[in-house]
């Protein structure tokens, strides 16, 4: 006997799940990047399409501490580079191009901290 499945399961996937012979651009891209993980509140029709979009992105908001960690390791792996090819390697424009990548990726992360905690905040409201 088959037990049905719970309906509330249902928040605990992704969005949306990636069939298993996505190309290899599109995999990396959903690694990288959580846009896909949300909706569009202001493309909402009306107040229950807002409130339902709203609420979809506070659940999905769950999801932002993998992608900071995921850019956390591509800032530190930049800062790495950028310092071998400065100290080691004494190749400065390659290191200046590393340490910019670092610099964007820590931007990336301040945009990923405040968007989590507005979500997040939002919860206790």
């Amino acid at each position: 006997m088959a037990i049905p499945p719970d309906p509330r399961d249902q928040h605990t996937q992704p969005a949306q799940a990636q069939p298993a012979d996505a190309p290899f651009g599109q995999t990396l891209y959903r690694f990288l990047f959580f846009d896909w993980l949300f909706r569009d509140v202001g493309a909402a029709r009306n107040l229950y399409e807002r409130h339902a979009a709203r609420e979809h992105n506070r659940r999905m908001s769950r999801y932002l501490p993998v992608y900071m960690r995921r850019w956390s390791v591509l800032a530190a792996c930049d800062f790495a580079l950028g310092f071998v090819f400065e100290r080691v390697l004494s190749a400065t424009v390659l290191s200046a191009l590393f340490f910019t990548g670092s610099c964007v990726t820590v931007t990336g992360i301040v945009v990923m901290i405040v968007t989590w905690l507005f979500l997040a905040s939002s919860r206790l409201s």
